[in-house]
């Protein structure tokens, strides 16, 4: 089965392959030819991923499937939530997005977040199915680790051994993450399905 994922994001590509059913050919957005700017203009992750996967479908004919995801802190009422990727400014600099929340978390001691992801998922008929996933944390008080991408290094996740997401190997991350989470039910439906 050809699937595109909407993306170009190399982690996120990584992540997602090795857990996609055997016979899958996972496709970025490079190898559809598709090289322009996906349209985030939603309010809500669950809209945004199903823009972008809808975008695909139109434009480019190719089962494809397509996520997007927040991190939702508690003291900062969901903040920075369908705007995580450009917090602290349309450059998207994950740096700057980090560095901009831990000076927002600065004056609250509940540090408590969750990150949630959506997977919109057009099949060949062009029906749509979303899948979500949450993982619940905290964002500790400097960044540590150097794998993983985006708040990774400020994330720990309660169901953890203490250290963030940009401390785990990929594989570790993959089986506790909201991706993860999301994936494994696209998984079960593609499974289901074949």
């Amino acid at each position: 089965m050809r699937l595109c994922f909407a993306s170009n994001n190399a982690h996120k590509l990584d992540e997602i392959r090795p857990l996609l059913p055997a016979g899958t050919e996972l496709l970025s957005l490079a190898d559809i030819g598709c090289h322009e700017e996906l349209p985030e203009t939603q309010d809500t992750l669950a809209g945004n991923a199903r823009q972008k996967a809808q975008y695909v479908w139109d434009h480019y004919g190719v089962a494809c499937f397509a996520d997007d995801t927040g991190l939702e802190v508690t003291a900062l009422n969901g903040e920075p939530g369908v705007y995580s990727a450009r917090y602290a400014g349309p450059q998207r600099s994950a740096t700057d997005n980090v560095a901009k929340l831990l000076r927002e978390l600065q004056p609250h001691p509940n540090r408590s977040a969750q990150f949630r992801t959506v997977v919109a998922l057009i099949e060949p008929t062009g029906e749509v199915q979303e899948f979500a996933g949450v993982v619940d944390g905290i964002i500790t008080d400097t960044a540590s680790g150097v794998g993983g991408f985006g708040y990774d290094p400020v994330f720990q996740p309660v169901e953890g051994d203490g250290r963030t997401f940009a401390e785990m190997t990929t594989e570790e991350k993959n089986k506790t993450s909201h991706r993860a989470r999301a994936v494994a039910g696209l998984v079960a439906f593609l499974n289901k399905s074949a």
